[in-house]
């Protein structure tokens, strides 16, 4: 969901998770992580997600509004708490955008990457899929670059430039009308323009994952159906379920998985649920849609948040990032879903699938399997 000038989490994280899972078990098969003595969770989950490659197609690292943010070395808390977190791919995407989109992006990628070369410890760059299993082994997280939108890309040619630079994903739109296609929060949606399916070939050729999350229903429709191989809606959930306008229709979701596409569930409260109570177990709705809907291979996760989330940000910049959207976007006192909300989020996640009876296979493809695949087979 993020915005499209810098502004999303808190300044500070604040708390430590130990980043070691050979805490003593407790109980029935619990396991407790050092720092975080409140959360317990079953061998099985704990078990799953060590073994797995989990892969989260949309989590920025950090979205703040110090631009020297990106300067600055991790504290041991910091890096413990992304260790801990048991996500080995993280798509680092922002929606940036306007007049000097090309600037901007230039400006992004230059700054994130030398942000997780400062952090070698714990972060290494994606440039094919081999890294994240390389990551996997070696403990470390894996920023998969991203951009949620498609303005930068002024000139076909700017797709293989971008390419070279380190992007891997980009949308095609962000909320608004580009010259490629519609937003979906757009008043009319008049789908993919000439020059946007130039640019979906384009992106196609230099191997390149083409995102349609934030796209208006005729233009993510178009997109899919333009596109030749499969492609991705990394952040969204069913409309089926809840009646938004950032969120996919049936119909989208149908065509996407047609064509060998995987779409991830968000936990942003307002895609999961329109009253609450809204939890993990509203967010695991999404994922059983999607997979009675087309299968299991089509449904992956894209949690749009950081590892605190949304909630525990500064209240100055909570409230500019609400004040950023159209009123359409519907933000609720909360923005983030309770069980989803701090850095062992994906276990919660993974202790539901389990209750909602899940295989181990099942589980090993929602948390990250399924991306994987998608990711060799566009990367190549």
């Amino acid at each position: 969901m993020a915005t499209s000038f810098p502004v999303t989490r808190r300044a500070v994280i604040a708390g430590a998770v130990g980043a070691a899972l050979s805490a003593p078990m407790i109980n029935r098969g619990a396991f407790a992580f050092a720092g975080a003595s409140a959360k317990r969770y079953s061998r099985r989950a704990v078990d799953l997600v060590a073994s797995s490659l989990v892969i989260d197609m949309l989590a920025p690292l950090k979205i703040t509004l110090s631009p020297d943010y990106v300067t600055r070395r991790l504290t041991d808390a910091e890096a413990a708490e992304f260790r801990a977190s048991g996500i080995t791919g993280f798509h680092n995407a922002y929606g940036l955008g306007g007049p000097d989109a090309r600037e901007q992006a230039l400006e992004y990628l230059a700054a994130w990457q030398h942000f997780a070369g400062h952090n070698a410890h714990v972060f290494t760059i994606v440039g094919d899929v081999a890294d994240l299993d390389r990551a996997k082994a070696d403990r470390k997280c894996a920023v998969v670059m991203g951009i949620q939108n498609a303005e930068h890309f002024a000139r076909v040619e700017d797709v293989a430039t971008f390419r070279r630079l380190g992007l891997r994903c980009a949308q095609l739109t962000y909320n608004s009308q580009n010259r490629i296609g519609s937003g979906s929060t757009e008043r009319v949606d008049g789908g993919v323009s000439d020059y946007g399916a130039a640019i979906i070939a384009e992106m196609e050729k230099q191997k390149m994952l083409i995102d349609v999350s934030h796209c208006g229903d005729k233009t993510t429709l178009d997109a899919i159906e333009l596109a030749k191989g499969p492609i991705a809606i990394t952040h969204s959930n069913a409309r089926a379920l809840v009646d938004h306008p950032r969120v996919k229709t049936d119909a989208a979701i149908k065509a996407l998985a047609a064509k060998g596409g995987v779409m991830g569930i968000t936990g942003v409260r307002m895609f999961v649920r329109a009253s609450d109570p809204t939890n993990v177990g509203h967010m695991a709705d999404h994922i059983d849609h999607v997979a009675k809907l087309t299968a299991i291979e089509h449904v992956g996760i894209g949690s749009d948040a950081d590892l605190h989330g949304y909630d525990d940000m500064e209240p100055s910049e909570y409230a500019a990032l609400k004040g950023s959207y159209k009123a359409s976007y519907g933000f609720r006192d909360k923005i983030d879903i309770d069980g989803f909300d701090h850095p062992l989020k994906v276990f919660d996640l993974t202790e539901e699938l389990i209750r909602r009876n899940y295989s181990n296979e099942n589980i090993t493809a929602v948390l990250g399997g399924n991306f994987r695949r998608l990711l060799g087979q566009v990367w190549g």
